[in-house]
């Protein structure tokens, strides 16, 4: 199932590139099970004027990933390299790029002036962008399911794709959260965060970011609220959270509570967030693995702005289709 982009999305494409963006499809981790899935996102693509480059290969994955370890990175060297290409976007999440991040030419992708896209285990490609060369890239959709999904599972999110080329086509973008209760503040620093997992995991490594008087935000999926918390106070005791002007919490969904959790649900964890972090920590962030996703740009400018119902985060000052 296609759907309709609004207007002013659709002038933005024509306006930027009249002959239609040129998306690259790699896949860096998984595989997708479904190789009619794959054409599926494909044909929707093209229905909203892309022109699709399509690097992988079902027949190529090995293991549980979407090719093996060279294989997946002469595919991001591809999309890189070819001077048509204006979004590289990931195929899916799952596992696989933790492998790849000691042997990638982190320099070559940032000097190739890709608009890297993807969220999940793409994070660690991102982190390591940012945190080697200061590229920005983007936390959006990918591939597999936000461009694929069908009736079943509810149809393609008019939000997720319309966010997401609202952010592509211009050089600033605003993601607004409808939350009460959530710190009153304004402030100014360099957005990053993704996958809280992939955070996590990088923790003491080259490829995380030691970024200074940021807003770093975080989603997950099957993670219970301990492990959340758990997760946060690893960063928190690495000092990662050091300077950070604030910390936005996404979606955490599909966990499941037992009668052993006794009442601690997500509500508490983020209740003892608050008093033992020494940065303000906001809830309501449209992000994460769910069906409606806005796009963040990881390494941008970003103004946040809250009040007692409302959030806005204004991410400006990054390379677009815009110009391109």
């Amino acid at each position: 199932m296609n759907i309709q982009l609004n207007q002013s999305v659709q002038q933005l494409l024509l306006a930027n590139k009249p002959e239609g963006p040129v998306v690259a499809i790699v896949s860096p981790s998984g595989y997708s099970p479904n190789p009619e899935a794959v054409e599926r996102g494909i044909a929707t693509l093209q229905a909203q004027g892309c022109h699709v480059r399509n690097y992988t290969d079902a027949a190529s994955k090995f293991q549980r990933f979407g090719a093996s370890d060279d294989a997946r990175i002469a595919q991001l060297y591809a999309a890189a390299q070819d001077p048509e290409v204006d979004i590289v976007l990931a195929l899916r999440g799952g596992y696989g790029l933790t492998r790849l991040l000691p042997d990638l030419d982190f320099g070559m992708l940032a000097a190739s002036g890709k608009l890297f896209v993807g969220h999940s285990d793409f994070t660690a490609l991102q982190m390591g962008l940012l945190g080697r060369t200061g590229a920005v890239s983007f936390s959006g959709p990918m591939l597999c399911d936000d461009f694929v999904r069908d009736e079943l599972s509810g149809g393609l999110s008019k939000f997720t794709i319309n966010d997401f080329w609202q952010c592509m086509t211009q050089s600033s973008h605003t993601v607004v959260g409808q939350v009460e209760d959530n710190p009153q503040m304004s402030v100014n620093g360099t957005l990053w965060g993704g996958n809280l997992a992939m955070l996590a995991h990088l923790v003491g490594s080259p490829w995380l970011p030691k970024v200074q008087g940021g807003i770093l935000f975080v989603e997950d999926v099957n993670e219970h609220p301990y492990r959340v918390e758990r997760m946060m106070l690893q960063l928190l005791h690495a000092g990662v959270l050091d300077d950070q002007q604030a910390i936005l919490l996404g979606d955490f969904s599909s966990y499941r509570l037992t009668d052993y959790d006794n009442g601690y649900d997500f509500a508490q964890m983020v209740a003892y967030l608050r008093a033992h972090l020494p940065v303000p920590v906001f809830t309501g962030l449209p992000v994460g693995h769910g069906r409606d996703k806005a796009t963040m740009v990881l390494g941008s400018r970003a103004e946040l702005v809250s009040d007692s119902a409302s959030f806005s985060l204004t991410m400006s000052g990054y390379g677009s289709l815009l110009g391109r």
